[in-house]
């Protein structure tokens, strides 16, 4: 891998403002690519706009919840009108939700977190994929858990919406197998963020490994060189593996 592989390409990472996201955004700067930031929190932007600059890369922040569909439709048109393209799409940003028995859940905790882990996804794909088809090798990322095939009680809406949402990458991924549009999806397994710390609040976050290991796997599905798709890389294990039907 050269010291800039992403060198001229423009890449849009959600979640952009800690955790796997900010270290995902940082290394796809320092790889060389022009990094659209895409969180809530401006602090938090700011933030990791200062630590690209002093890496010597570039970025465009993007103050936005990303359950504002009019917004993310302004992000996709923002996109086209200043680089009219998109090289790299990082699907990062999600929640928790309610860690509860299915029963206990009210309708708007349910809706909420429909929203931000997979609508707001639908949204994104619908924004951003007339710009991924002029790149000349457009990568997608989403990033999954295992907890959307374990199925552990009481993390009912997250494990839900991550297993539609790994659908939702494998659609897109078979709809574009023709084309130079190759999309894949990251487990990351158990790392020290702060998600990890709400679901797991008596874990001690120094047995854990730091987002950096996540995020240059994600930087590896990223590069121009990558021909898999529709494959889901398991970070635990090291491993580019296949959705499999059930035996």
């Amino acid at each position: 891998m050269t010291d800039k592989p992403l060198s001229g390409r423009v890449a849009c990472i959600t979640g952009a403002s800690r955790g796997i996201g900010r270290a995902t955004a940082l290394l796809l700067a320092e790889a060389g690519a022009h990094v659209i930031a895409v969180a809530r929190t401006q602090g938090g932007l700011e933030t990791l706009d200062d630590a690209i600059k002093t890496a010597g890369g570039s970025a465009t922040l993007v103050p936005l919840d990303i359950r504002d569909g009019d917004g993310l439709d302004r992000l996709g048109l923002a996109i086209h009108e200043r680089w009219g393209k998109l090289d790299v799409f990082v699907a990062n940003g999600a929640i928790l939700g309610p860690i509860s028995p299915l029963g206990h859940i009210t309708p708007q905790e349910w809706d909420h977190t429909v929203a931000i882990n997979l609508t707001a996804q639908w949204r994104l794909v619908r924004s951003l994929d007339p710009l991924l088809q002029q790149s000349d090798a457009a990568r997608v990322v989403f990033v999954s858990s295992g907890a959307s095939w374990r199925n552990r009680p009481f993390w009912g809406p997250y494990s839900v919406t991550k297993a539609a949402l790994n659908a939702l990458a494998l659609t897109y991924a078979a709809e574009h197998q023709n084309n130079p549009i190759r999309v894949n999806l990251l487990n990351p397994g158990p790392i020290r963020t702060a998600m990890r710390a709400q679901a797991m609040p008596g874990e001690d976050p120094a047995t854990l490994e730091t987002p950096e290991g996540p995020a240059r796997a994600i930087l590896s599905l990223c590069l121009p060189s990558v021909t898999e798709t529709g494959r889901i890389y398991d970070y635990p294990s090291k491993s580019l593996k296949t959705f499999r039907e059930p035996a």
